[in-house]
């Protein structure tokens, strides 16, 4: 057996040995992943639960319930609201840590109440070599598991592995939830998840690969992949995005030259500690 294979066969023993669990699900690739492995070993004792929220994007509720139906697994919404947590709304470098607290502190409450002991997280092994405190918010809450990382399935294993199960997600584009594009000391607002929505669904045909809108206040900061950067400079899309954003409240609308990266907001505090 290949390494993968070893993995592949732990994650399933695993999953057999929690007989129950109800999964944290985002119809992405690893929540996909965890979701199909879940079902397979626990059957219909797995639950696939999606967290509702101003900080999801409708586009993607609709994605996680199809693939739910893809999988066959048992699929809810559960509503919830971050918003409410002031600790949240102020929007620190710890803002992760409480989503992740209050969004799997929901769904820990959720299967209680329904006798399964175990929640399941989607973190995998390349997320311990970002900034995440999400995963400390984890860690703190005895009832959750991270599978995918316990037996140390990287983002690209995942990827083939659901490429061979035929999972429509194998290829997916990452995500993250919308409040991760406000600017680290800006309180997040409905509002400002709405436009960063908004805003982004409008790029989204107009381009071949990532698209990310950075709210920096009255100025929004446009990522895409380096190939579409020609594509929205050139000056009618220019003009006709900036006309389109500023409609939904922004007064600059900007182009990042450097193109997407995943959490570029995080490099503001690369910066403060090299400086400090």
């Amino acid at each position: 057996m290949s390494q993968l294979d070893d993995k592949l066969a732990a994650l399933l023993q695993l999953l057999q040995e929690l007989e129950s669990s109800v999964i944290g699900f985002s119809g992405g690739v690893d929540s996909t992943f965890l979701a199909a492995a879940a079902y397979r070993a626990q059957k219909d004792k797995a639950v696939a639960i999606t967290a509702c929220s101003d900080t999801l994007p409708e586009s993607e509720l609709k994605e996680a319930e199809a693939t739910a139906r893809h999988i066959g697994i048992r699929h809810l919404v559960l509503t919830i609201s971050e918003l409410d947590s002031p600790d949240f709304v102020e929007n620190t470098n710890q803002r992760c840590y409480f989503c992740k607290k209050t969004r799997f502190g929901a769904l820990a409450e959720w299967a209680k109440n329904q006798d399964i002991k175990w929640v399941l997280d989607g973190s995998n092994a390349d997320d311990v070599s970002d900034y995440r405190p999400g995963l400390r918010a984890i860690g703190e809450l005895g009832q959750v598991r991270s599978p995918l990382l316990e037996v140390g399935l990287t983002k690209d294993e995942i990827r083939e592995i659901s490429a061979a199960w035929g999972l429509p997600t194998w290829n997916k584009l990452s995500a993250a939830c919308l409040s991760s594009r406000v600017a680290y000391g800006q309180p997040i607002t409905s509002e400002k998840l709405s436009q960063i929505e908004q805003a982004e669904e409008y790029l989204k045909p107009l381009t071949t690969g990532q698209v990310r809108v950075r709210h920096h206040g009255d100025i929004a900061r446009i990522e895409v992949a380096p190939q579409d950067i020609p594509v929205l400079a050139a000056p009618e899309t220019a003009q006709a995005v900036s006309a389109y954003f500023k409609k939904l409240g922004f007064t600059f609308v900007t182009l990042d030259l450097t193109g997407y990266r995943t959490g570029s907001m995080n490099e503001t505090l690369t910066q403060a500690n090299g400086n400090s």
